[in-house]
């Protein structure tokens, strides 16, 4: 099967950072599905693995890639979720060979059924951000699905991006929170007032500043998506006491302390941790990513596709990274076909 891979972490403007490569035809067993791979995105993880993981002992390259839609073509003698023929969307396992091939292997209980009223392209961008944001809003802080009337208000920072985009269209569509979101150009501003967000605030301007010029001091639960440690010291101040913190970027160190006279709550979402350390609720995510899906044909949620840069190949893949590691993409990046 054709796939993309490495021999060695690189910068992505190295000729060898990504390269075309063949490797064998993998086989289902246990719980998996063997998926034909119609189309990718591309994530801020993919980046950061490849700038710093080297293949796996015994591996000659290393395969990226955490989002896929495509065809189950076989699946495991355990899996009873799926059948050959399906159309699926996921997001992956991060301790497995990545989704840039043609054939992937995925456990069955963290795959969806795609959306019907989508093609591969508009499906692949949606599983890995969908689910952080769907772990983040319910799981991590605890905020109640229900449009209930609600005081309390969500703040959203980096809303533009990947996880962003959905994490603004979940909370409008299934709470009553007021959102506030960031970013600080006038396309990824109107980006995020179009998926839902009642306020819009630059985050390139001090948030308590920003705040007060909507009216809202402080708030309830915040959410930063990006460049969390340039702004912790802010975040402590917008977060009301006893609120909720959570984040999702890599940080070298996180003192929390400075939360702790306001009682506050500090919530680190990792999407890979079910997959990863094969918990008992799993399958959690399997039953979130249909819940989606029929939210998305029911026309309640859109796909957050931004950009598409052609089939999938080394050459528009290093494209694609270079603009996920620029921060300055809007929605998600996908790659489609096999060229």
């Amino acid at each position: 099967m054709k796939a993309i891979g490495y021999q060695r972490p690189q910068a992505i403007a190295e000729a060898t950072a990504l390269q075309d490569i063949t490797l064998p035809d993998p086989v289902a067993l246990g719980h998996d599905l063997l998926v034909e791979v119609r189309a990718i995105s591309v994530n801020p993880v993919d980046t950061k693995v490849r700038a710093s993981a080297a293949p796996a002992e015994g591996q000659t390259h290393k395969v990226l890639g955490y989002d896929a839609a495509g065809v189950v073509r076989a699946v495991g003698p355990e899996v009873t979720l799926f059948k050959a023929g399906d159309r699926v969307y996921y997001a992956g396992a991060i301790q497995r060979p990545g989704t840039n091939s043609e054939l992937h292997l995925v456990d069955e209980r963290i795959v969806g059924h795609m959306p019907a009223s989508l093609d591969f392209a508009q499906a692949a961008a949606l599983p890995l951000t969908t689910i952080t944001a769907w772990e983040l809003l319910f799981d991590r802080l605890g905020i109640l699905p229900g449009k209930k009337p609600n005081p309390q208000t969500l703040l959203v920072i980096g809303a533009a991006g990947g996880v962003g985009s959905i994490l603004v269209q979940l909370a409008r569509r299934l709470t009553a929170l007021t959102i506030i979101a960031t970013a600080s150009r006038p396309e990824t501003q109107a980006w995020v007032k179009e998926l839902g967000a009642h306020h819009v605030i630059d985050h390139s301007l001090p948030l308590q500043t920003e705040l007060a010029r909507i009216g809202i001091p402080q708030v309830d639960n915040i959410v930063s998506l990006t460049h969390t440690a340039d702004r912790l010291t802010q975040i402590v101040e917008a977060l009301a006491p006893q609120g909720k913190f959570g984040l999702i970027d890599d940080m070298p160190s996180l003192d929390v302390m400075p939360f702790k006279r306001k009682a506050a709550s500090v919530h680190w979402e990792m999407m890979f941790a079910r997959p990863m350390f094969n918990t008992p609720d799993m399958i959690a995510q399997h039953h979130l990513l249909n819940e989606v899906a029929q939210m998305v044909d029911a026309g309640l949620i859109r796909t957050t596709l931004a950009e598409r840069f052609g089939s999938i190949n080394a050459d528009n893949l290093k494209r694609a990274h270079a603009l996920v590691e620029s921060g300055t993409a809007r929605g998600k990046v996908v790659l489609e076909g096999w060229a």
